[in-house]
Parts: C-alpha cells; structure tokens; sequence
C-alpha cells in the first residue's frame, strides 16, 4: 500500500466551508470544517485511485493564481496535512 501527503485548505463560504487539496486541484464541500475535511479525503482518495488505475499524471497542482493561500488570505480558516493510503493493483 501506498501512503501519499498531500496540503488541505479549509476556507470559509459564507455557512459553509469549501475545502482544496493544492497538490491536485481536487475540492469539496461541507456544512462545518469536519464534514468538508471528509469529503476532500473521499474525492481525494477517489482521484489518486482513479489516476493509479488509468495510468494518468498523479499531481496536477493548483495553478498559483488560483491557490487561495495566495489570491483569499483572508477566507482561509485552516491549513493542514492529510495523508492517503491507497493500495496500488498489478494487473497481467
């Protein structure tokens, strides 16, 4: 198994939180902080998975302009690190 770290955002959306994975350019949504942690771990996992398993690019970053730790400061609520272990198949 495969363990990759990827940097998460959290930003705040009016109620609502949206959260980034800047490594990818893969985003989701939540109610509250947790539920929009989760969701990015899920589409996270998803992508690496998918990616894995259709031989594609596996980072794809954030282009700089787009990166809200750059162009939104202000609508950051919380940086941090997640990892994501995924089980790489060999197929004959």
């Amino acid at each position: 198994m495969d363990t990759f770290t990827f940097t998460g955002v959290i930003l705040g959306e009016g109620n609502d939180y949206g959260a980034l994975c800047v490594e990818l350019d893969v985003a989701s949504q939540g109610h509250t902080m947790e539920e929009a942690k989760a969701k990015l771990l899920e589409a996270v996992s998803l992508y690496v998975e998918s990616a894995i398993e259709s031989n594609l690019p596996l980072i794809r970053p954030t282009p700089p302009q787009e990166d809200p730790r750059q162009t939104a400061p202000g609508d950051v609520v919380e940086v941090f690190s997640f990892k994501v272990d995924v089980a790489v198949r060999a197929y004959a």
